[in-house]
Protein backbone atom coordinates (compact mmCIF):
# COMPACT_ATOMS: atom_id res chain seq x y z
CA UNK A 1 0.00 0.00 0.00
CA UNK A 2 2.59 2.59 0.85
CA UNK A 3 4.83 1.77 -2.29
CA UNK A 4 1.78 2.11 -4.81
CA UNK A 5 1.22 5.82 -2.33
CA UNK A 6 4.71 6.86 -2.41
CA UNK A 7 5.26 6.00 -6.65
CA UNK A 8 2.22 7.89 -7.08
CA UNK A 9 3.37 10.90 -5.29
CA UNK A 10 6.71 11.18 -6.69
CA UNK A 11 5.46 10.15 -10.18
CA UNK A 12 3.05 13.07 -10.00
CA UNK A 13 5.23 16.08 -8.78
CA UNK A 14 7.47 14.61 -11.51
CA UNK A 15 4.54 15.22 -13.80
CA UNK A 16 4.12 18.51 -12.21
CA UNK A 17 7.82 19.94 -12.91
CA UNK A 18 7.98 18.99 -16.49
CA UNK A 19 5.38 20.84 -17.42
CA UNK A 20 6.78 23.85 -15.35
CA UNK A 21 9.82 23.63 -17.37
CA UNK A 22 8.09 23.47 -20.73
CA UNK A 23 6.10 26.50 -19.47
CA UNK A 24 8.72 28.55 -18.83
CA UNK A 25 9.46 28.91 -22.25
CA UNK A 26 5.91 30.06 -23.34
CA UNK A 27 6.13 33.63 -25.43
CA UNK A 28 10.03 33.97 -25.43
CA UNK A 29 11.33 34.70 -28.55
CA UNK A 30 13.80 32.65 -29.72
CA UNK A 31 16.76 34.10 -28.72
CA UNK A 32 15.35 34.67 -25.23
CA UNK A 33 14.98 30.94 -25.24
CA UNK A 34 18.54 29.73 -25.82
CA UNK A 35 20.62 32.97 -24.36
CA UNK A 36 23.15 32.20 -21.78
CA UNK A 37 22.28 34.18 -18.59
CA UNK A 38 24.95 32.88 -16.50
CA UNK A 39 28.49 33.10 -16.68
CA UNK A 40 28.29 29.43 -17.26
CA UNK A 41 25.66 29.70 -19.90
CA UNK A 42 23.08 28.25 -18.70
CA UNK A 43 19.69 28.96 -21.07
CA UNK A 44 15.91 27.53 -20.61
CA UNK A 45 15.98 25.76 -23.80
CA UNK A 46 19.22 23.85 -22.64
CA UNK A 47 17.57 23.43 -19.27
CA UNK A 48 14.92 21.20 -21.29
CA UNK A 49 17.20 19.70 -23.58
CA UNK A 50 19.31 18.30 -20.46
CA UNK A 51 16.55 17.13 -18.35
CA UNK A 52 15.08 15.19 -21.68
CA UNK A 53 18.47 13.30 -22.06
CA UNK A 54 18.95 12.56 -18.35
CA UNK A 55 15.48 11.34 -17.98
CA UNK A 56 15.82 9.34 -21.13
CA UNK A 57 18.79 7.42 -19.68
CA UNK A 58 17.31 7.24 -15.88
CA UNK A 59 14.12 5.53 -16.75
CA UNK A 60 15.41 4.24 -20.20
CA UNK A 61 18.60 2.38 -20.05
CA UNK A 62 18.71 1.77 -15.78
CA UNK A 63 15.60 -0.16 -16.67
CA UNK A 64 17.11 -1.67 -19.50
CA UNK A 65 14.60 -0.18 -21.53
CA UNK A 66 16.23 2.25 -23.51
CA UNK A 67 14.25 5.18 -25.12
CA UNK A 68 13.53 4.37 -28.65
CA UNK A 69 15.65 7.06 -30.38
CA UNK A 70 19.20 8.26 -30.92
CA UNK A 71 20.30 10.27 -27.79
CA UNK A 72 24.00 11.00 -26.94
CA UNK A 73 25.33 8.02 -24.50
CA UNK A 74 26.63 9.22 -21.02
CA UNK A 75 29.86 8.00 -21.37
CA UNK A 76 30.62 10.02 -24.88
CA UNK A 77 33.57 12.64 -23.77
CA UNK A 78 33.02 14.79 -27.16
CA UNK A 79 29.24 14.94 -26.06
CA UNK A 80 29.97 16.43 -22.23
CA UNK A 81 28.51 19.84 -21.82
CA UNK A 82 26.46 19.87 -25.36
CA UNK A 83 23.15 18.61 -23.60
CA UNK A 84 23.08 21.99 -21.53
CA UNK A 85 22.26 24.31 -24.91
CA UNK A 86 20.50 24.23 -28.17
CA UNK A 87 22.31 24.32 -30.94
CA UNK A 88 21.05 26.70 -34.29
CA UNK A 89 19.51 23.38 -35.98
CA UNK A 90 17.26 22.79 -32.76
CA UNK A 91 14.01 23.82 -32.94
CA UNK A 92 12.56 25.07 -29.91
CA UNK A 93 9.77 22.58 -30.83
CA UNK A 94 11.93 19.92 -31.50
CA UNK A 95 13.22 19.91 -27.75
CA UNK A 96 10.21 20.50 -26.12
CA UNK A 97 8.17 17.47 -28.33
CA UNK A 98 10.98 15.30 -27.43
CA UNK A 99 10.65 15.85 -24.11
CA UNK A 100 6.82 14.89 -24.02
CA UNK A 101 7.56 11.71 -25.79
CA UNK A 102 10.91 11.24 -23.25
CA UNK A 103 7.66 11.58 -20.35
CA UNK A 104 5.65 9.47 -22.33
CA UNK A 105 8.46 6.15 -22.13
CA UNK A 106 9.36 7.04 -19.07
CA UNK A 107 5.96 7.14 -17.44
CA UNK A 108 5.48 3.73 -19.26
CA UNK A 109 8.66 2.25 -17.55
CA UNK A 110 7.26 4.35 -14.04
CA UNK A 111 4.15 2.21 -14.45
CA UNK A 112 5.23 -0.89 -15.86
CA UNK A 113 8.14 -1.14 -12.53
CA UNK A 114 7.39 -1.71 -9.01
CA UNK A 115 8.84 1.24 -6.93
CA UNK A 116 11.63 -1.58 -5.81
CA UNK A 117 12.59 -2.70 -9.26
CA UNK A 118 16.38 -3.02 -9.42
CA UNK A 119 17.91 -1.16 -11.98
CA UNK A 120 22.05 -0.09 -12.64
CA UNK A 121 23.13 3.40 -13.02
CA UNK A 122 26.71 2.53 -14.94
CA UNK A 123 27.85 6.00 -14.00
CA UNK A 124 27.43 6.48 -10.51
CA UNK A 125 29.48 5.10 -7.77
CA UNK A 126 27.08 2.52 -6.10
CA UNK A 127 25.19 1.32 -9.83
CA UNK A 128 22.34 -0.95 -8.07
CA UNK A 129 19.71 1.09 -7.76
CA UNK A 130 15.83 0.45 -7.41
CA UNK A 131 12.78 2.66 -9.25
CA UNK A 132 12.49 4.55 -5.69
CA UNK A 133 15.63 5.71 -6.10
CA UNK A 134 15.54 6.97 -9.59
CA UNK A 135 12.07 8.67 -9.18
CA UNK A 136 13.64 10.40 -6.16
CA UNK A 137 16.75 11.36 -8.17
CA UNK A 138 14.93 12.60 -11.12
CA UNK A 139 12.63 14.60 -9.16
CA UNK A 140 15.32 16.59 -7.10
CA UNK A 141 16.62 17.04 -10.54
CA UNK A 142 13.74 18.20 -12.31
CA UNK A 143 13.16 20.35 -9.06
CA UNK A 144 16.65 21.86 -9.20
CA UNK A 145 16.43 22.66 -12.87
CA UNK A 146 13.23 24.59 -12.36
CA UNK A 147 14.32 26.69 -9.76
CA UNK A 148 17.06 27.83 -12.13
CA UNK A 149 13.98 28.34 -14.32
CA UNK A 150 12.62 30.13 -12.02
CA UNK A 151 15.22 33.12 -11.55
CA UNK A 152 16.18 32.96 -15.57
CA UNK A 153 13.04 33.89 -16.42
CA UNK A 154 12.57 36.59 -14.21
CA UNK A 155 16.01 37.61 -14.94
CA UNK A 156 14.31 38.05 -18.67
CA UNK A 157 11.10 39.12 -18.09
CA UNK A 158 9.88 39.44 -14.50
CA UNK A 159 7.24 36.21 -15.00
CA UNK A 160 7.36 34.75 -11.71
CA UNK A 161 5.43 31.19 -10.95
CA UNK A 162 5.05 27.66 -11.08
CA UNK A 163 2.67 27.51 -13.92
CA UNK A 164 0.46 29.86 -15.59
CA UNK A 165 -2.24 31.65 -14.09
CA UNK A 166 -0.53 30.20 -10.90
CA UNK A 167 0.86 32.87 -9.54
CA UNK A 168 -0.91 36.68 -9.71
CA UNK A 169 1.87 39.28 -11.48
CA UNK A 170 2.00 41.87 -8.96
CA UNK A 171 2.88 45.62 -10.49
CA UNK A 172 6.57 46.70 -11.43
CA UNK A 173 6.18 49.25 -8.74
CA UNK A 174 5.35 46.87 -5.95
CA UNK A 175 8.16 44.58 -6.85
CA UNK A 176 10.29 47.66 -6.87
CA UNK A 177 9.24 48.44 -3.35
CA UNK A 178 9.77 44.97 -1.99
CA UNK A 179 12.89 45.11 -4.00
CA UNK A 180 14.37 48.17 -1.84
CA UNK A 181 13.19 47.04 1.14
CA UNK A 182 15.15 43.87 1.37
CA UNK A 183 18.12 45.96 -0.42
CA UNK A 184 17.81 48.65 2.59
CA UNK A 185 17.76 45.43 4.69
CA UNK A 186 21.20 44.40 3.02
CA UNK A 187 23.14 47.33 2.76
CA UNK A 188 22.02 48.27 6.72
CA UNK A 189 23.27 44.43 8.10
CA UNK A 190 26.38 44.99 5.78
CA UNK A 191 27.33 48.75 7.60
CA UNK A 192 26.59 47.34 11.58
CA UNK A 193 27.89 43.01 11.02
CA UNK A 194 31.27 42.60 10.78
CA UNK A 195 31.74 40.24 7.09
CA UNK A 196 32.34 36.45 7.71
CA UNK A 197 35.51 34.81 5.92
Amino acid sequence: MIDAFAKELLHGDLRELRETMVWKLDGLSEYDARRPLTLTGTNLLGLVKHLSIWESRYFGEVFDRPFPEPMPRWDDAAARGTDMWATEHETREQLVERYRRVWAHSDATIGALAIDSPGHVPWWPRPGVTLFNILVHMLTETSRHAGHADILREQLDGATGAAAGATPQRDPASWQAQRAEIERAATAAATTRPDHD
